[in-house]
């Protein structure tokens, strides 16, 4: 994890540049926070299904997966424990050429994404439009390591970093919102960096800090590995 801050949030300047949102610090580093252990599905095994509310359904190998057009991304991406990393290289699939390929339904609105280890995220479906989410191999110009969710993960710059599922198997179009894994366990349904909508219900207001760092140091402490 990052170095202790012994700045609060509340201390902090403001960010002149309006690149960081509120409580965030910005680090060099790329910290590693992952709940449980999973069984990570190896590059030559992997595959990527698209389901739900499609016309054409499908499923993807390594190989049919680089056949799509690829693209480079550069985002700042922000964590719930509240670090922020600006200028992330990334290189991947946009989620609009896997909705363009599958043909999304009218009745789709929201999207679930499945990962290895029994991990979801939930995300309205209409954030994922127009290069907002993407399906990354590379992180830095090298292939994704396993620790950031490698061989390949979901990218989702606007929204706090653990709606980006690592090890990502499975994209499903729904009609209903259904919540993921942290989302079950008190963190917002949504995940605004720019709210600061970390924990559910009580990060309405500033006065919610001490309660919501609460929740989330009993979280870690039961259901996080840090490396």
């Amino acid at each position: 994890m990052t170095d202790f801050d012994p700045c609060p949030p509340h201390a902090r300047p403001a960010d002149p540049t309006g690149r960081i949102p509120p409580g965030q610090r910005v680090t060099s580093k790329f910290p590693v926070l992952t709940a449980g252990t999973p069984q990570i599905t190896p590059q030559a095994d992997w595959t990527l299904t698209i389901d739900g509310l499609v016309d054409m359904p499908f499923t993807l190998d390594w190989d049919g997966f680089h056949a799509l057009p690829q693209q480079e991304f550069i985002v700042d991406i922000h964590c719930v424990t509240r670090w922020s990393k600006l200028d992330t290289q990334w290189h991947g699939v946009s989620l609009d050429t896997l909705f363009e390929q599958a043909g999304v339904q009218a009745k789709a609105a929201y999207l679930i994404a499945h990962a290895d280890g029994e991990y979801s995220a939930n995300l309205k479906l209409q954030d994922m439009m127009g290069d907002g989410a993407f399906v990354a191999t590379h992180f830095g110009g090298k292939p994704l390591t396993e620790e950031h969710g490698g061989p390949a993960r979901l990218v989702v710059p606007g929204l706090y970093f653990w709606k980006s599922a690592k090890w990502l198997r499975r994209l499903t179009l729904s009609e209903w919102d259904h919540k993921g894994f942290w989302e079950r366990l008190g963190y917002h349904n949504y995940g605004d960096p720019w709210k600061e909508q970390r924990y559910r219900g009580i990060d309405d207001n500033a006065a919610s800090t001490t309660r919501s760092e609460g929740l989330a140091k009993r979280i870690r402490e039961e259901r996080l590995r840090k490396d």
